[in-house]
């Protein structure tokens, strides 16, 4: 699984960890912050998370222009710094007026920003490790590592978020409003990590970082790499990439508009209709997050064990699995009372899947591939929508019976409240879904996108990522006296809809990819 993958690939992914655990450290607690913080109703909170989002993923077409001009490894290290002020910014408690306001307003515009320079170059830097040939079969699932190891850094996230804000409540004293600034200040100590791994690793990946070099026996280079010389395009081929790319973006937007849902309305059903308690044993371990990591380790232990050469090698690997489930067990003995849960921890369980799962997707691909029946990545991102409309038919089943948003509120022991595992299971299915999506389409772009136009070919899929999450703020618009089947009937129409269309133009995507 991760043989014969270049050294800058985990160099990169490590960096990205580090600044996705701050990211999402605050993305867990935020839309709940804005309710508490500002007394703002579920629209309005909504459409500040969305528009946050929506900048978060249209800020690195920017990015992506400049790297195509001075470089994506400069633009990298620029980002970074801004992204340390805006989350600096955030992290000091102003209150809750209209001056406190402002100036988180002003924190976001600078984290957006500097993810904006960050995000899509350091991947036009990933995806140029695999223009050398000797790697360039291995892209797809070089992506699917790299996307894994961003939610290794999100799987901590809700955690993280969580218990820093009760710390600052228990042990500070602090307000339970002012104690969400403890999760945002997290981030700040994230990206002095991530921006140490970058320098501390860089000469693994230096070439991919554009700009102009130079290397023996090659001329200098605007924004590409120096260790491969691209071949160039006609400007017919040119325009039929750039219009298979655009078909892709167009259909993503639905996804993201969909699945970023789990920091919206899922949250607020997490908050508001499902039960605040786990019940102990098997239910209440899954919070726990030192069990989640326990499973993962079994999960590559286990790979390891039937992938290894030497007995030695699989010797190990089976002592590491029964050092984890021993320590399952001995977790199970000790679970022996309901815990309290609160929303913002049902996030863990997408990046936890996304860990968990990522061999078996790629298992499943590689296996598909050496029978050459796998499936392009055009067709891995529609069968992805269809995936993701059957999550939130689960949640439609889940919201049988139950009251509006608004009646709920005023039910009084007439509310009523569902088992987590109906969250879990959502996310599990949605998971599936962006393994099929996200990083096959990162992939995709990253090989089709014409080489003088990939820093704004990237910034492209996250144009219409930013569009998609901009969308998210309709969850919001929807969550008050609409019937949560309606609600949820939404996100399954707009899924189902961009999947057909999707494969509707299979041939002309497929050409090219």
């Amino acid at each position: 699984m991760f043989e014969g993958q270049p050294k800058g690939l985990y160099a990169l992914a490590l960096a990205n960890t580090g600044e996705r655990f701050g990211y999402y450290t605050m993305l867990a607690v935020f839309a709940l912050f804005l309710r508490a913080n500002f007394g703002l109703d579920p629209a309005w909170a909504g459409e500040i998370y969305s528009d946050f989002l929506m900048l978060v993923y249209f800020l690195p077409v920017v990015g992506g222009m400049a790297a195509d001009r001075w470089g994506y490894g400069r633009m990298v290290t620029i980002g970074i710094v801004i992204m340390f002020l805006g989350y600096l910014l955030l992290s000091f408690p102003f209150g809750g007026d209209m001056f406190a306001l402002i100036v988180m307003l002003l924190a976001l515009l600078l984290i957006s920003f500097g993810t904006g320079l960050f995000k899509g170059n350091l991947q036009v830097m990933v995806g140029n490790l695999y223009d050398d040939p000797q790697y360039a079969s291995k892209r797809d699932a070089g992506f699917s590592l790299f996307y894994m190891a961003i939610n290794l850094g999100a799987l901590f996230a809700p955690t993280a978020a969580v218990k820093i804000k009760e710390w600052a409540e228990t042990s500070l004293g602090y307000s339970s409003n002012d104690a969400y600034h403890f999760s945002f200040a997290v981030a700040c100590a994230s990206l002095v990590l991530s921006i140490a791994i970058y320098y501390a690793t860089r000469s693994t990946f230096r070439h991919t970082e554009g700009g102009k070099v130079k290397d023996e026996g090659l001329k200098v280079k605007d924004g590409a790499t120096a260790a491969v010389q691209e071949p160039e395009l006609t400007k017919e081929e040119t325009r039929q990439r750039i219009v298979a790319l655009c078909l892709v973006y167009a259909v993503v937007i639905f996804f993201w508009m969909a699945f970023h849902q789990n920091g919206l309305s899922l949250t607020y059903f997490a908050d508001e209709f499902t039960a605040h308690t786990a019940t102990a044993g098997v239910q209440s371990m899954l919070f726990d997050v030192l069990n989640l990591v326990a499973l993962i380790v079994i999960v590559y232990a286990g790979f390891s064990f039937f992938q290894s050469k030497t007995a030695r090698a699989k010797g190990l690997s089976a002592v590491v699995v029964v050092a984890a489930l021993c320590f399952l067990g001995w977790q199970y003995m000790g679970a022996d009372s309901d815990i309290s849960i609160e929303a913002p921890i049902f996030q863990q369980f997408n990046p936890f899947y996304v860990v968990a799962l990522t061999p078996f997707s790629m298992l499943i691909f590689s296996s598909l591939a050496s029978k050459g029946k796998e499936p392009s990545a055009p067709r891995k991102i529609a069968y992805g929508m269809l995936v993701a409309a059957a999550a939130f038919l689960i949640m439609m089943v889940a919201s049988q019976g139950l009251l509006t948003p608004n009646a709920q509120k005023v039910a009084g022991e007439a509310a009523m409240f569902v088992s987590p595992y109906w969250l879990i299971s959502t996310y599990l299915i949605l998971t599936f879904g962006e393994l099929l999506l996200s990083p096959m389409g990162i992939s995709f772009v990253s090989k089709v996108a014409p080489p003088k136009y990939k820093g704004l070919m990237m910034g492209g899929w996250f144009v219409a990522t930013a569009i998609g999450n901009k969308l998210v703020g309709v969850g919001g618009y929807l969550w008050g006296d609409i019937s949560l089947t309606v609600v949820w009937g939404v996100f399954i129409g707009v899924c189902v809809v961009a999947a057909v269309f999707m494969f509707a133009m299979m041939k002309r995507l497929e050409k090219v990819a």
